[in-house]
Order: C-alpha cells, then structure tokens, then sequence
C-alpha cells in the first residue's frame, strides 16, 4: 500500500460498490462526507487538500461543498446526471468532471420499454388481480391497449433516446422526437418542440438531460396535449416533469397513465401516485444490474487514475466554456 502522505486525498460523498469502495481505500485518503454527524466542520477541518471528489448522479456536488475544496482537481460521478453540480463554477475553476455514460444505456433504455409495456398492458395490475383472488371472482381483467402501430415521441435523443427508439421501433411504434436540433443521420422525423411533439403522440418518454434548462419542461399543457389516452414514461430526472400537474391530469383523466423510474424529491414520491392502478412506479432502477453498476464503478476508478496520472480522462464531461 502506498504510504498515506504519498496518496491523494479524496472526498466521496456517498456509498458505492464494496469493490469501488476498497479501491478507492487502498489508493486514496478518503473522507466519507455521509458519516459525518457535522458536515460543514468536517469540510472545514479536512476540505483544504483534497484533490478529487468521487461522487453520484443523485448526490453531485452542491456549491457549498465545492466552495470548502480550494485544492479541488477533479470529480468523478458514478452514473451520467449532472444537474446537481455547477458546471459553470466547475469550469471557472479548472476542475477536470467525468461520468459514466454508455455502460448504463441499454439497460435503462431496457428499463423504459418495460416500464412503458407494463403500463400499457397494465402488468402490475394483472399480477394483483390475480394474486387477490379477482380472476376467479371477477372474471377477465379489463382490455389493455396494443403498442404495435401507436406513436412513441421521445423528449431527448441522446444515447438512451436512441437506444429506446430502436427498441420501440421493433415493437412496430412509430417513433418522433424532439431535441435542441435535428439530427440527420437519425432515420425518425424530428419535432420543433416538445408541445408539438405531445400533441402528434399516443406515447411520450422521458430521455432528456436533466438541469435547469429542462426543469418541468413536462407541464400542464405538454400533459393536456398527450391527452386522456396518452401514457407518459420518465427514465431521465424527476425534475423534469411537473409532479403537481401530473398528478392532476392522472386524477382528472387527462392523461391516461404514466410509467416512472424517477421523481423530483428521491426517495420520497407523491402519495396521490401510489394508490393509482393506471401508474407504475419504480425505485430509479433504470440502470440498476449487476453489469452497469460494475462497469460504472470501473470508469469511476479508471478516471480517477488517468487524472492522477496526468492523463486524458476516459470518459469526461462536457463542460461550459470556461469563463473568469
């Protein structure tokens, strides 16, 4: 092991994988921000010297902590999310940022295809009426609707966009999207803008950044829009979706159902939501395998080194123009 006074120190500011969690002991002097009863002592007794924050999409790195790390270089966030850093002040700084983006694509383009057949074929609802007896009561479950031959908008063409259209495409829906430009090589017709999109749609996903430019960009109108047969999907961010209006529009049968892997306020989700059958809900699991969170743990590490090292970062974040 390298002696303590020859490793760089390190803050990370939640719990990742035991592996990347031994990795990071053996390489690093690391402080755990989350076991710390007093976080702003601690920044102020340990924050000067720290060279590198390992961090997630959820947690980020709030302005107050970035402003405690004067020595700061470098950090490295375990998944893709960037809207809780300040990539501005990041980059006014000079501090080098990296995701982990690719390894986590398919399965979360997996995850929204299966979000949104579970809904459409009202899955979870089927599993209950079954399990409480309602099949031999009841009779046949109420028709579901089919997804071959419906019309799929995707809100956001990234990596997850694309894959997600691929898999929709299979399923014989007709896909659109909507993104800041039009991408040409992309065989699927492109919309102006969101609002226009949901009104041409029986489906709309949720694949877009999150941040303040995309901040509950799915509002009352966009929902209204999709209409009461319409069914919503959100793989992305929470904060992208006006919770409040959605509610509304779910109750008020303005919107026929929706299908969601995240929420503005983790962990904690509307309670209006939970007793809806016309709603699935899942524990921001997009890109919870085995396989994506070894592989984001391993270009976690893999960044750390290459900056230590003085070498390019394998996987680093676009940041805004540097600015004084």
């Amino acid at each position: 092991m390298t002696a303590a006074q020859d490793r760089p120190h390190l803050l990370i500011t939640a719990p990742m994988m035991p592996f990347v969690m031994e990795a990071l002991e053996r390489e690093y002097v690391t402080h755990r921000l989350w076991e710390q009863p007093d976080r702003d002592a601690y920044l102020q007794a340990h924050g000067h010297g720290v060279r590198a924050v390992a961090t997630n999409g959820g947690v980020g790195l709030p302005q107050a902590v970035m402003a405690a790390l004067p020595d700061l270089e470098m950090v490295a966030i375990y998944g893709v999310g960037l809207d809780a850093i300040d990539l501005h002040e990041a980059a006014r700084r000079g501090v080098r940022v990296s995701t982990t983006p690719d390894v986590l694509t398919n399965d979360v383009a997996d995850q929204g295809v299966a979000l949104l057949l579970a809904a459409a074929r009202r899955v979870p609802f089927g599993d209950r009426y079954v399990r409480e007896g309602r099949w031999a009561r009841e009779g046949e479950m109420p028709l579901t609707t089919r997804l071959g031959g419906k019309r799929a908008g995707i809100v956001g063409m990234g990596r997850v966009g694309q894959a997600i259209a691929r898999r929709l495409s299979a399923l014989d829906m007709h896909v659109s999207y909507t993104d800041r430009a039009s991408i040409p090589a992309l065989p699927y017709p492109h919309r102006p803008d969101l609002l226009t999109l949901a009104r041409e749609v029986d489906v709309l996903v949720v694949a877009a950044a999150g941040g303040q430019d995309t901040r509950g960009i799915v509002n009352a109108e966009v929902l209204g829009a999709l209409g009461p047969d319409g069914l919503l999907v959100n793989v992305s961010r929470g904060s992208i979706v006006d919770e409040a209006a959605l509610v509304a529009a779910l109750q008020d049968g303005r919107l026929g159902g929706a299908a969601l892997d995240v929420f503005a306020a983790e962990p904690r989700v509307p309670e209006a939501l939970l007793g809806m059958d016309q709603v699935v809900l899942a524990p921001h699991a997009a890109s919870g395998t085995r396989e994506s969170r070894q592989e984001m743990g391993e270009l976690v590490l893999a960044n750390l080194r290459a900056h230590f090292a003085g070498q390019p970062l394998p996987t680093p974040a676009r940041l805004p123009e540097r600015r004084a």
